[in-house]
């Protein structure tokens, strides 16, 4: 069983997200806060696999409530609307697990916990999109990583994650099997010599892999 926290200041956010998360049978919504400071608390005091944190919240913020919870074992992943959230990037480096948009349909919620509780990264493609062309945009202190090195079928693996697919995503897409994928990915971030996926992606567009 998936346990889950949802943090969010508006109580029909908190609402819908119960009823979705706890329609499906190894997802347990096992605590809500309405605030940054709340979050933090049930954070610490429940064993929680998954946190969705709102980045806008009273009290203490999202940004605040991640960097808190720098020491607990728990994937947070961010809740926005990336047009009014200005420290995504700030929340991809305080250890944020991904991002998903309020918006976001219920399978894809679903799916992003799931993700998330495995290790897997979560990112909506639009924020993936957004964020990885901004950061690709900024000059970079290091040589370019060489996506040349990689082999077709990593490149493919590569621009999927670019859109923001999930490992179980790009396993769809592919017909192969999410082992597989969990394979590629884990050799695209040694050929590139980065930690994470978002990386990788940032990678894929400032090389012209991905447009």
């Amino acid at each position: 069983m998936i346990r889950v926290l949802v943090a969010d200041d508006e109580q029909l956010v908190r609402t819908g997200l119960r009823l979705i998360l706890g329609s499906e049978p190894d997802l347990e919504v096992v605590g809500e806060a309405s605030d940054g400071r709340q979050a933090v608390e049930l954070a610490r005091a429940r064993a929680a696999d998954v946190l969705l944190l709102d980045l806008r919240m009273p009290v203490m913020d999202g940004l605040s409530a991640l960097r808190a919870l720098a020491e607990v074992p728990i994937a947070v992943v961010i809740l926005t609307t990336f047009d009014t959230d200005a420290n995504v990037r700030e929340a991809l480096a305080s250890g944020a697990a991904g991002f998903l948009l309020k918006d976001a349909p219920a399978d894809r919620l679903v799916s992003a916990v799931r993700a998330a509780a495995s290790g897997d990264a979560v990112l909506s493609g639009a924020v993936a999109r957004r964020v990885a062309a901004d950061l690709a945009s900024r000059p970079s202190p290091r040589p370019l990583p060489l996506v040349d090195d990689l082999t077709a079928r990593e490149k493919e693996v590569l621009g999927l994650m670019a859109q923001g697919c999930s490992n179980a995503e790009v396993a769809a897409s592919l017909h192969i099997v999410e082992g597989t994928v969990k394979t590629h990915v884990a050799r695209i971030l040694m050929k590139l010599g980065v930690r994470d996926r978002l990386q990788a992606v940032v990678a894929a567009y400032r090389s012209g892999l991905v447009q």
